[in-house]
């Protein structure tokens, strides 16, 4: 989009008395596109969202330069990972209320739904540790991508050394401990066993983050 808006630049004309203007045609489609763009990133409250949607509104070449100046500033905040790390902390937040919840539910002797919410915020740590590592996330079936299952992803993780095989071998333990819980099995082990995991995922959670 940056290279967008330099070819929307260089489409400045002058008719001599000090008036000039960039392609009509060209500066909207790149106005569309990076506003597009700055919505989905950040949302239309945001400060580079408004600052674009109010400088960059016309066809003069100060409309453009504006608007790269501000395209700019975003690759920068992406290049040096500020965007992603304050991602990474709304996620912790919302991963230890979920954790909080599982823990509240095994204190009232409901071990069942605890294990079942620990265990998915287990999966959705290691969805978050694959994109943050490089890792992909789905997998190509009859012509058709799909999440990977939380099992694919913690072999693959392991394989990319984003943990040991050691780990490899707990979070397996535990996904087994979830699936018991979310298929019925409830025999099959106990609060004390529910009571481990939470705490073990927190240690890894914390351990091995994005």
């Amino acid at each position: 989009m940056i290279q967008q808006g330099e070819e929307v630049r260089r489409t400045y004309r002058s008719d001599g008395s000090g008036w000039g203007w960039v392609d009509t045609g060209a500066m909207k489609g790149f106005r569309s596109a990076a506003l597009s763009f700055i919505e989905r990133v950040y949302g239309k409250d945001h400060s580079h969202y408004l600052e674009f949607h109010k400088a960059a509104d016309g066809t003069d070449k100060h409309d453009a330069e504006v608007g790269i100046a501000i395209l700019t500033s975003i690759k920068r905040e992406i290049s040096g990972g500020w965007l992603f790390s304050l991602k990474g902390l709304i996620s912790a937040e919302i991963f230890s209320d979920f954790i909080e919840m599982a823990q509240h539910l095994l204190s009232q002797n409901y071990k069942d739904p605890a294990a079942v919410i620990a265990g998915s915020v287990l999966e959705e740590h290691l969805r978050q540790l694959a994109i943050s590592n490089g890792v992909e996330i789905e997998v190509e079936t009859d012509g058709v991508l799909r999440p990977k299952k939380a099992d694919r992803l913690n072999s693959d993780l392991a394989k990319a050394e984003v943990y040991s095989k050691l780990d490899q071998k707990a979070v397996t333990m535990w996904l087994d401990l979830r699936n018991k819980a979310a298929h019925g099995h409830f025999q099959e082990y106990t609060k004390d066993q529910v009571s481990n995991m939470i705490q073990s995922v927190i240690e890894f959670m914390v351990r091995v983050s994005p």
